[in-house]
């Protein structure tokens, strides 16, 4: 067997003719293609990195935002629940003051009440004592009791100033009719104690029960039963 080697040598130079070819049209376009696939699958990758960073962060703000929402929520219930308890300490207190703002008002309503009534109460009793008092010494009318009367008034005359006892009219009242020689010793005695001459009218006066009182424009002296009478009425109601 022998080798051609002229046509060994045409086909080795085929093939490095081929394998240039390749390299220079073929492989070199494939590994530029390839890498700028590469390239961009790597691009493709880091901006699919750089938004998983993107959404991860968003995420960890969306988480922080609900915890501070979560937060502030806590916060926010705290701040009711603690007004809440405020308003219903501030209810309660005024309740209290209310409460006790009416019973003090229906205590002082009721004082006031059991006072009238006290005081109506004793008023009767004052009355009902008077008029006891007035029905017996409406039985002790007589003379003796007219000059005892006659005296005190003489006495309460001879007390005032002197300015007092001058006076022109007086007026001498009496529970009974009073006799003339009865009339003239009354008006002379008066006017000897007051040291003047006036003119004396004497009139009738049953209330007075008995007693003489003695009246002028300026000049009054209370001297009877009944004017002491409704003097002790007056010490029993205001004493109690």
């Amino acid at each position: 067997m022998s080798i051609d080697w002229a046509t060994l040598g045409l086909q080795a130079l085929n093939v490095l003719i081929l394998v240039w070819l390749l390299a220079r049209f073929f492989w070199r376009p494939v590994a530029d293609m390839i890498e700028q696939r590469r390239a961009a699958a790597q691009a493709l990758l880091a901006d699919a990195g750089a938004k998983d960073e993107a959404a991860k962060a968003a995420l960890a703000e969306i988480t922080q935002t609900r915890a501070g929402f979560a937060q502030e929520r806590e916060a926010l219930l705290v701040q009711a629940q603690a007004q809440a308890a405020a308003a219903r300490t501030a209810l309660l207190a005024a309740a209290a003051q209310e409460a006790e703002a009416l019973r003090r008002e229906a205590r002082a309503a009721m004082q006031t009440e059991q006072a009238a009534a006290a005081q109506a109460w004793r008023a009767r009793a004052g009355r009902l004592a008077v008029d006891i008092a007035a029905r017996l010494a409406a039985r002790l009318r007589g003379e003796a009791v007219q000059a005892a009367f006659l005296e005190f008034l003489l006495h309460e005359i001879q007390a005032l100033p002197p300015a007092a006892r001058q006076v022109a009219a007086l007026e001498v009242a009496s529970a009974t009719e009073i006799s003339a020689a009865a009339q003239s010793d009354i008006t002379a005695r008066i006017s000897a104690a007051l040291g003047a001459t006036p003119r004396i009218t004497f009139i009738i006066e049953p209330a007075l029960i008995a007693g003489l009182e003695l009246r002028g424009p300026h000049l009054r002296i209370s001297n009877s039963w009944r004017a002491d009478l409704d003097r002790i009425e007056q010490d029993l109601t205001h004493d109690g």
